[in-house]
């Protein structure tokens, strides 16, 4: 089959476009032959210095195919698999969790310390079939295109996570969304207007903060221009906002805890900018407020998401489709911040 792969970290160079043999199957997993697969920042970090990637290819575990955002039909059923059939359409949950600890058992997979993520301790979908366990394989209707169901496990998952479970967004809240053009961002987006919550959306062009306003956002910021947190202060005449989705990291934390009002609550999936914050601790108890991480989310809320997506009532966000080959292309794009919501690429 062909795949992108490669065998040392480095620059976009690294990606071989190549055949690489079929994956075999255990008897619980299942073959996708792979329609659409999007691209995350994981993907880059994972190709550049990721040092989990490091010691996986200095084992002697090569090439590596990235690729974790997955949609396809299945090819293949391992001899103990039931419920899936050839030529289901599904999408892939992204984390392959123990299935045996105490988080796993309570629902809560995305706790699990031992869980892996496809196209990161796996091989992933940047090839014309990829293998996961049947466990991981949600069915999706003829409403819902390959294109869209890749883009939905990383980012909507990871933002419905964020405000659903771990902010308990409400509406008629405010919120603040970073980086509004990214996955995550544009994804924060939907499902807060979907809630009900007034949205403030930051991002480094006028263009993709013209996009975010088509898409529902009351107040857009700019944050090349201006500190985002005198912003949102001016804008709510300086109160703050309820929720602030943070995933830039070092970068912007200070501005983001200045954002929140009383009982504000921060939550944070990301680290771009770097993982090292500082905080105000006299402020976080006068002010009462609520730092909290966020990671994934369960196949429960991922089946939530694919059944709004294909009622209409979410819409995942497509910058552009590309050839699997251009995948470099691709990685590039999201170096560059060139991208309003998701790159996928595409097995044409």
């Amino acid at each position: 089959m062909k795949a992108v792969v490669f065998s040392k970290q480095g620059s976009t160079e690294v990606l071989q476009y190549t055949d690489v043999p079929k994956p075999t199957l255990d008897a619980n997993e299942v073959l996708v032959k792979v329609e659409a697969c999007a691209v995350n920042y994981l993907d880059l970090h994972a190709r550049r210095n990721r040092p989990e990637i490091e010691a996986k290819l200095s084992r002697g575990d090569t090439p590596h195919i990235l690729g974790s955002d997955i949609a396809g039909t299945i090819a293949e059923i391992g001899e103990t698999v039931s419920g899936t059939t050839v030529g289901d359409r599904v999408v892939l949950a992204p984390c392959i969790p123990c299935g045996v600890c105490s988080d796993c058992y309570g629902g809560a997979e995305n706790l699990c310390d031992t869980q892996e993520l496809i196209g990161f301790q796996t091989n992933g979908g940047y090839a014309e079939y990829v293998k996961a366990p049947a466990q991981n394989a949600i069915q999706i209707p003829d409403a819902l295109s390959f294109v869209n169901a890749a883009a939905m496990p990383i980012a909507y998952l990871t933002a419905w996570h964020m405000l659903m479970i771990r902010a308990k967004l409400h509406p008629g809240e405010d919120i603040l969304i970073l980086g509004v053009g990214g996955g995550v961002g544009s994804a924060g987006l939907q499902i807060a207007k979907l809630t009900g919550a007034r949205v403030f959306a930051t991002a480094s062009s006028d263009e993709k903060l013209a996009r975010a306003r088509e898409m529902g956002a009351d107040a857009t910021i700019n944050y090349k221009d201006i500190d985002f947190s005198e912003a949102v202060l001016a804008a709510t005449d300086g109160r703050g906002v309820d929720v602030v989705l943070e995933h830039v990291g070092a970068a912007t934390w200070e501005q983001s805890i200045a954002s929140l009002a009383k009982n504000g609550r921060l939550v944070s999936c990301g680290v771009t900018t770097g993982n090292i914050g500082t905080l105000n601790i006299r402020k976080l108890y006068q002010k009462q407020l609520t730092v909290m991480g966020s990671a994934l989310g369960t196949v429960t809320e991922l089946r939530t998401l694919v059944h709004l997506a294909a009622r209409g009532q979410l819409e995942p966000i497509i910058d552009r489709t590309l050839p699997l080959h251009r995948a470099g292309e691709a990685h590039v794009l999201l170096e560059n911040r060139q991208n309003f919501g998701k790159v996928v690429l595409i097995n044409a």
